[in-house]
């Protein structure tokens, strides 16, 4: 097989494994289990909390001690026994520290796929820009493939969600070792300092001001990302409160609604080398916090009668948002920093996207509903301001990025990606 049909297939699993119950967790929380609510948005910050401290240790440690390939499929397998065991908790205090086990060892495996992918393709003299968001499109597949066949199964309620993220896992992980190695480039001692024989060294970005700005921002829209995480599938759903719309098809299909989103993913995914390249870093970053206003303030005045193609296009503008900030932030770090800290800079990017940001979103955006935009007395949520002060955060943080981030685009720059 060459490369790049190998680095599909690890894509495309490394997705199927999260999607296969991340949107359908609920299904079994409520549904099968009739556990309380109220605990049910802890389960949610488990991604962020495994985000903070995983993806950094794990890049340290292939960046010194052990081949990427090798401790992602490690921990691949590692997950899948902690999902194995999900279906036997009975309680959600539980239920959160399995899931939390689970995330740990999941978490960092994202950071690493960028690593091990672009290595390969690098190894193999092929052009990174050009070859990876192909590759990566796949991933997202994958998730679709995970949710559908979770639906479509009849499972989407029942233990057998996890039954089959953990078997994909599994697979993974042990197909994982038959991939390209990726070796520690940071395995020597002579004259290192102490923060360089540690494995410390990507912390030094942010002396960077330009990559700590770049890290800072990433946080933020992070958070972003958690916010249409957490409620857009509720928003969908809560519909059905009122008459004029219980019996409609966003009702029924809010999941398959919602999946419009990574569709639309799979899209933009293949237009990233062509604005990379045409627009540089900068005006991709700042595409994606313009988008994140859209999806926001779509989703503000759509509805599903009149307003039903808001709705439709909020989910499309979503892989922008989410691509254009996603894959080319994974692609700007691969491209400012050592390879000697390739592992370890990939997971200081998830660290503050998918762990400080993340818990950001949903710890603060969970007080602001709950006090502001919450009836006490019924519990209904209104849905078009909560939707317009997200547009709001998005807009402020495009207008701060656009001012403070200085990078001038040089089309070399991202071709030497390939070197």
């Amino acid at each position: 097989m060459n490369v790049k049909f190998r680095l599909t297939i690890m894509n495309f699993f490394q997705f199927f494994v999260w999607g296969a119950w991340l949107i359908t967790v609920a299904n079994y929380w409520f549904g099968t289990k009739n556990w309380d609510g109220a605990q049910f948005g802890a389960i949610f910050s488990t991604m962020g909390i495994a985000s903070i401290f995983m993806p950094t240790l794990c890049g340290i440690v292939a960046d010194r001690w052990i081949n990427a390939e090798k401790l992602y499929g490690a921990l691949h397998i590692l997950g899948g026994l902690t999902l194995l065991y999900v279906p036997q908790v009975s309680n959600p205090s539980d239920f959160f520290w399995v899931i939390l086990v689970a995330m740990i060892f999941y978490m960092p495996t994202i950071a690493l796929s960028n690593s091990v992918a672009y290595n390969a393709l690098k190894k193999g003299g092929l052009d990174v820009v050009k070859d990876f968001p192909p590759i990566r499109v796949w991933g997202t597949i994958g998730f679709i493939v995970a949710m559908w066949i979770t639906n479509l199964t009849g499972n989407k309620a029942s233990e057998n969600q996890f039954y089959i993220a953990a078997i994909a896992a599994i697979f993974l992980g042990l197909y994982s070792f038959t991939l390209p190695k990726c070796e520690p480039e940071g395995n020597t001692t002579e004259n290192k300092s102490f923060m360089e024989l540690m494995g410390l060294s990507s912390f030094k970005l942010f002396a960077d001001y330009k990559l700590a700005l770049f890290f800072v921002f990433s946080m933020f829209l992070g958070a972003a990302l958690q916010l249409t995480n957490a409620y857009g599938d509720v928003f969908l759903d809560d519909f059905k409160h009122d008459p004029v719309y219980a019996d409609s098809l966003v009702v029924k299909y809010s999941t398959l609604i919602m999946s419009i989103s990574q569709i639309s993913e799979t899209l933009f995914i293949l237009a990233i080398p062509f604005f990379l390249r045409r627009f540089g870093i900068k005006q991709v970053m700042l595409f994606s916090m313009i988008a994140w206003v859209l999806r926001f303030g779509l989703f503000a005045y759509g509805d599903p009668g009149d307003g039903l193609w808001m709705i439709i296009l909020s989910c499309v503008v979503y892989g922008m948002a989410f691509d254009f900030f996603n894959i080319s932030g994974s692609l700007f770090v691969e491209t400012s920093t050592d390879s000697k800290i390739r592992s370890s800079a990939q997971g200081l990017f998830m660290m503050m996207t998918n762990g400080f940001g993340a818990v950001l979103g949903s710890v603060v955006s969970g007080q602001i509903i709950s006090m502001y935009f919450t009836d006490a007395a019924t519990g209904e949520k209104d849905w078009h301001n909560i939707w317009l002060t997200f547009a709001a955060y998005a807009l402020v943080i495009a207008i701060a990025f656009a001012v403070l981030f200085k990078h001038k685009h040089n089309p070399k720059d991202v071709a030497n990606i390939t070197h």
